[in-house]
C-alpha cells in the first residue's frame, strides 16, 4: 500500500508549523498531529501570551512615570483579569492564524496525540482522537517537533501544583495578583516573569544556582541587569539553591541554601519554578524503535536525522538552545533535505538569544570570557545608553551595548546589550555575524540619527579607539 503522506509532522509549535509550511512549497504532501492547540507551547503558552503581558506591565511602569513626560495619571490601576484576557486573547489570534496557514497551504490537520511504531519507510504514526480510537498514517519521513514541559523536582517539593507552586501556564493566568512571589531559576523564563509581576506590584524574590542571574549572558551585561533589577526592588539571592518547599493553607515556606552552607527560610504567597526545560521523549514509543536519546532530547545530526529510518527531530525535542527561531530555522534545514535540497547546517554561534525583561537583554555569538576561553585575543568596545540622543529623548538612558572581535582579523565574535528595545536591534549585528563582516564594514556603515541602533555603531568604534559620543 503506498504511504498516505510525504511527511507527517508530530507538534505544530513554531518547528512544526513552520516546517509543514516550507513542505508543501517543496511540493511534499504534508500532515501536521496536534494534541491540543496550533501553535504549540509558544504561540498558547509561552513566547507569545507572556509578551502581551509584558507589553501591560510596561504600560503600567510608563504611567507611572507619566510626569517626567510633562503628563498626568491619577488612580493608576489595573484589573488582573482584563490583563489575563487580552494575553490570551493575542494567543488565540496567532493559533487560529496558524490554522489558516494550514488550509493555504493544504497541509492536512490531524487532531489528536500520536505515537510511533515500526513501519516501512518510515514508523508508522498512530494517533488516538478526541473519541480515544486509534488511527494509523503512514509516510515516508515523520518528524518530530513535540517540543520540551518544565523540568520539575518532585523529592524537594519543586513540582507545580497549580495553586500556590505554579510552572508558567499557572503564571500566565493568575486569578489574582499575589502580594509575593519566589521565582526559582533566573534564566529568560524565570526573570521574565520576575519583571512582569515585579512591575504589577508583587514583592518578587529570585533564587538562582548559579553565581550571577542569566547566567548564560555575558558577565558584564548580567550584572548591568542584575542592578537595575535590584534597583527596581526586586531580591536576588544567587549562588544558592531551594532544597524544600513546604505549603501551608496560604503560603510557601522554601529553604534555602547558598554555596556557603547558610540556609534561609523564606515565606511567600505564590512559587514560580523556571529551572529548566526537558524535551518529550516519553510515551512516543521511541524505546522500541531503538531511537537514540541523550539527558531528555533526541539525539540528531546536522540536519535533524535521528538514528532510525525515516524519522527526524527538530527543536526542543532536539536539545538546546531552547528557541522557538531555532526550531523553526531547524525545520527548514531538515525539510529542505528530506526534498533533496543543499541546506546548509546551523551553526549554533549565530542564534541570537532576546529575554523580554526590563530592562531588555539580548546576545548574539561568543561572550567575552567565552572568546578569550576559545583562544582569541579580543579588542571590545561599549557604548552606554546615556550617551544617545534617542535613549535621553525616550526616558531609557540605562543600558549597554556591547561588540567583541578578534583582534586579529576582524571578526565580530559576538554583540551583546541591556537596554531598551535591544530584542529589535540584535538582528543588525546577527545579519552581519552570518555575513561574515569585520569590523571595517560595521565602522564604513551609516546608521541614521537619531536612533537607538546609532549606539551598535559607536560599540564597534569604541572597540578600535575611535567612538565619538562618549
Amino acid at each position: 500500500m503506498a504511504d498516505q503522506f510525504d511527511l507527517i509532522i508530530i507538534g505544530s509549535g513554531p518547528g512544526g508549523y513552520v516546517t509543514a509550511i516550507r513542505a508543501s512549497q517543496l511540493g511534499l504532501k504534508t500532515a501536521i498531529v496536534e494534541r491540543d492547540k496550533l501553535g504549540g507551547i509558544c504561540l498558547n503558552w509561552g513566547c507569545i501570551p507572556t509578551k502581551a503581558l509584558l507589553r501591560t506591565s510596561e504600560i503600567y511602569h510608563l504611567m507611572h512615570r507619566a510626569d517626567e513626560f510633562g503628563l498626568a495619571a491619577k488612580d493608576i490601576s489595573f484589573d488582573i483579569k482584563k490583563v489575563v484576557e487580552r494575553s490570551r486573547k493575542v494567543s488565540g489570534r496567532l493559533s487560529g492564524g496558524v490554522g489558516m496557514l494550514m488550509k493555504k497551504h493544504k497541509i492536512t490537520v490531524i487532531e489528536g496525540e500520536a505515537r510511533l511504531e515500526k513501519g516501512t519507510a518510515a514508523p508508522k504514526v498512530v494517533v488516538k482522537g478526541k473519541d480515544k480510537k486509534d488511527t494509523a498514517f503512514t509516510a515516508k519521513h515523520v518528524i518530530l517537533a513535540t517540543g520540551a514541559r518544565a523540568r520539575t523536582i518532585p523529592q524537594a517539593g519543586l513540582e507545580p501544583d497549580g495553586k500556590q507552586i505554579w510552572s508558567y501556564r499557572e503564571a500566565m493566568v493568575p486569578e489574582t495578583m499575589p502580594k509575593s512571589l519566589l521565582v526559582i531559576g533566573s534564566g529568560a523564563i524565570g526573570i521574565e516573569f520576575a519583571s512582569f509581576y515585579k512591575t504589577m506590584g508583587a514583592d518578587v524574590t529570585v533564587v538562582e544556582m548559579m553565581d550571577r542571574v542569566l547566567p548564560v549572558e555575558d558577565e558584564e551585561i548580567s550584572a548591568f541587569a542584575a542592578k537595575q533589577f535590584k534597583k527596581q526592588g526586586m531580591n536576588l539571592i544567587t549562588g544558592a539553591q531551594v532544597e524544600k518547599l513546604e505549603k501551608s493553607a496560604k503560603s510557601v515556606k522554601a529553604t534555602i541554601k547558598t554555596k556557603d552552607g547558610k540556609s534561609q527560610v523564606i515565606e511567600v504567597e505564590k512559587v514560580i519554578l523556571a529551572i529548566g526545560i526537558t524535551g518529550n521523549i516519553e510515551n512516543i514509543g521511541l524505546e522500541a524503535l531503538g531511537v537514540r536519546t541523550d539527558r531528555g532530547h533526541v539525539v540528531i545530526d546536522g540536519y535533524g536525522k535521528t538514528n532510525v529510518k525515516g524519522l527526524y527531530a527538530i527543536g526542543d525535542v532536539a536539545g538546546p538552545p531552547w528557541l522557538a527561531h531555532k526550531a523553526s530555522h531547524e525545520g527548514i534545514i531538515c525539510v529542505e533535505k528530506i526534498a533533496g535540497q543543499n541546506p546548509h547546517t546551523m551553526d549554533t554561534r549565530n542564534i541570537p538569544g532576546c529575554t523580554y525583561c526590563h530592562p531588555q537583554v539580548a546576545s548574539v555569538g561568543l561572550t567575552e570570557a567565552k572568546a578569550k576561553e576559545a583562544g582569541h585575543q579580543v579588542k571590545v568596545g561599549r557604548f552606554p545608553f546615556v550617551g544617545n540622543g534617542k535613549a535621553i529623548a525616550l526616558g531609557e538612558d540605562q543600558g549597554l551595548i556591547k561588540t567583541i572581535f578578534d583582534a586579529k582579523t576582524g571578526e565580530l565574535l559576538g554583540a551583546h546589550m541591556v537596554g531598551a528595545e535591544v530584542t529589535e536591534l540584535i538582528q543588525g549585528f546577527m545579519v552581519g555575524k552570518v555575513l561574515e563582516t569585520t569590523e571595517q564594514e560595521l565602522m564604513h556603515a551609516i546608521f541614521p540619527h537619531p536612533t537607538l541602533s546609532e549606539m551598535m555603531h559607536e560599540s564597534v568604534l569604541d572597540a578600535y579607539d575611535r567612538v565619538l559620543h562618549i
